[in-house]
C-alpha cells in the first residue's frame, strides 16, 4: 500500500511504501497527511510523521491479522456446534449470526431449498416459530412502560367476551406472558391433535376452561396463552398484531424483511412474491420436505395467528438492539430491558422473564427457543458480555438452543 505525505510546497509530496501490504483496490481510499506548514521546509517534521505512520500502520496490520485469526477460530467453533443440525443428506441447512465486540458475523450452511439447489444466505427467510413470542412481550413491556397496560390487568379487561367465563377471568396479562396462567389446551403439547379453533370456538373454550390450580401459582408453557395475549394487544390498540409489531419494533429497527402474514385473503395475507422467493423449504428431522417455502401452520384459524418470518440479517439487528448496541427510541429500549427482567424461578438455575428465559449463572444467559416440525430457531445473549447468537434452521424437531449455549459459553470463557 502506498501512503502519501503532502510536502511543504503546494504540489510536492513524499510517498512511502508500507511493507507487507497490498495496493488499494478500486473504491478504496489512499491516506493523505499534511505536514501543516506550507511555504517552509521542515524535513525533520516529515521524517517524524513518516516514522509514526509506519508504526501506526504496523499496529493496524497486526490488529487486522489478529481479528482475522479470531474470526477463523469463531468459524471453527460455530461449525463444530451446528453440524448436528445439518441433515446427513444435505437437505436442510442453518444460518448463524454471532454478535461479538460490537460486530455481527454471519455463517451460512446448506440449502434453503435442496431441489432448487438454492443455498442459505443471511437474507433467506425462515419461520421463527415461538421466537414470535418475544416480539409480543416487547410490545407488552412497551405498553406497560407507557402506562397503557398493566401486567396485573386481567385479560378479560381487554377481551370482554371472556367476562362471561369462569376461571379465565382471573388470568392476567403478566401470567400469560410468563406461562403461569395455568391455561393448557390439547394444542399445547403432544400428541398433537389434527383440529383447531375459530375465534368464536376459542372464546367458548376459554370461558368453559377450569383451572387445575389457581392462575399464577404454576409455570406451564402454553401457546394458547400467547394467542390470548395477541387478542388483548389488538383489542387495546384497535390494530392488528402484525401492524403493531411492524410499527413499534421491526420498522424502527430497519427489519424490512420481517413479516407476520395474516393468513387471510387480504393484501397482507401471505408472503409477498419477492419474500416467498427467499423463503426456505422446511424439512422434517429426517430431511423430508414438509409443506412449501413460506408454509404456514397453526391450530388457530383467524387473521394474525400465523407465524412470523424473518432473515438472519434482520434477527441479528433484533439481537444487537436487545444488547443495547443499536440506537433505539427510548421507549423501545426500556421495553426490551423490562422484557428481559426475571419474574419467577422455574428451575434450580432457570428464571422466567416475559417470554424470555434466563439461565441464572455467571454470566447470565437470556434466551428463547422456537421449534416446529419443519423449522427450529434460537436467540441467546449474554448482556453483561455483549455477546449473542441467532441460529435459524429449516429442519424441524432440532434444538439449536443447545448449540447456541455452547458457543456463547466458550466465547465468554476466553
Amino acid at each position: 500500500m502506498r501512503v502519501v505525505l503532502t510536502g511543504d510546497h503546494v504540489g510536492s509530496a513524499t510517498a512511502i511504501d508500507v511493507p507487507n501490504s497490498r495496493e488499494p483496490r478500486a473504491g478504496e481510499a489512499v491516506i493523505v497527511f499534511a505536514s501543516g506548514n506550507r511555504g517552509s521546509n521542515h524535513p525533520v517534521t516529515t521524517i517524524m510523521i513518516v516514522t509514526r505512520l509506519v508504526a501506526l500502520t504496523a499496529v493496524l496490520l497486526a490488529g487486522s491479522a489478529a481479528l482475522a485469526a479470531d474470526d477463523n477460530g469463531l468459524e471453527r467453533l460455530v461449525e463444530r456446534n451446528v453440524q448436528a443440525m445439518l441433515s446427513s443428506g444435505g437437505a436442510a441447512g442453518a444460518a448463524v449470526a454471532v454478535r461479538i465486540e460490537g460486530r455481527t458475523i454471519f455463517f451460512n450452511y446448506g440449502f434453503a431449498d435442496r431441489a432448487a439447489k438454492r443455498p442459505i444466505t443471511e437474507d433467506s427467510l425462515f419461520n421463527l416459530a415461538s421466537l414470535r413470542k418475544v416480539f409480543e412481550t416487547t410490545l407488552l413491556a412497551q405498553a406497560v412502560g407507557s402506562g397503557e397496560l398493566g401486567l396485573d390487568d386481567p385479560v378479560s379487561k381487554y377481551v370482554p367476551e371472556l367476562q362471561d367465563g369462569g376461571d379465565i377471568r382471573q388470568v392476567t396479562l403478566g401470567q400469560v406472558a410468563t406461562h403461569t396462567s395455568g391455561l393448557l389446551l390439547p394444542q399445547d403439547h403432544p400428541p398433537w391433535p389434527d383440529w383447531g379453533y375459530t375465534l368464536p370456538e376459542f372464546i367458548r373454550t376459554l370461558n368453559a376452561w377450569k383451572a387445575d390450580i389457581a392462575p399464577g401459582t404454576r409455570h406451564l408453557y402454553t401457546h394458547a396463552g400467547f394467542v390470548l395475549l395477541q387478542l388483548a394487544l389488538e383489542r387495546r390498540y384497535g390494530t392488528p398484531i402484525d401492524e403493531l409489531i411492524e410499527q413499534r419494533i421491526t420498522q424502527p429497527l430497519g427489519m424490512h424483511a420481517t413479516s407476520l402474514p395474516r393468513r387471510d385473503d387480504g393484501a397482507r395475507g401471505q408472503l409477498a412474491p419477492e419474500q416467498k422467493s427467499r423463503a426456505v423449504q422446511g424439512y422434517d428431522e429426517d430431511g423430508a420436505p414438509v409443506g412449501e417455502p413460506g408454509d404456514q401452520q397453526g391450530y388457530y384459524h383467524w387473521a394474525g395467528t400465523s407465524q412470523m418470518f424473518s432473515s438472519l440479517r434482520d434477527m441479528a439487528a433484533f439481537l444487537a438492539a436487545n444488547l443495547g448496541e443499536l440506537p433505539l427510541p427510548p421507549s423501545l429500549w426500556a421495553a426490551m430491558q423490562l422484557a428481559q427482567q426475571p419474574v419467577l424461578r422455574i428451575g434450580p438455575r432457570n428464571l422466567q422473564a416475559l417470554a424470555w428465559e434466563i439461565v441464572a449463572e455467571e454470566p447470565a444467559l437470556v434466551e428463547k427457543y422456537g421449534g416446529l416440525n419443519n423449522a427450529s430457531a434460537y436467540i441467546g445473549m449474554m448482556p453483561s458480555r455483549k455477546l449473542g447468537i441467532v441460529i435459524l434452521t429449516n429442519r424441524g424437531n432440532h434444538y439449536p438452543d443447545e448449540s447456541g449455549r455452547r458457543v456463547l459459553l466458550e466465547l465468554a470463557s476466553r
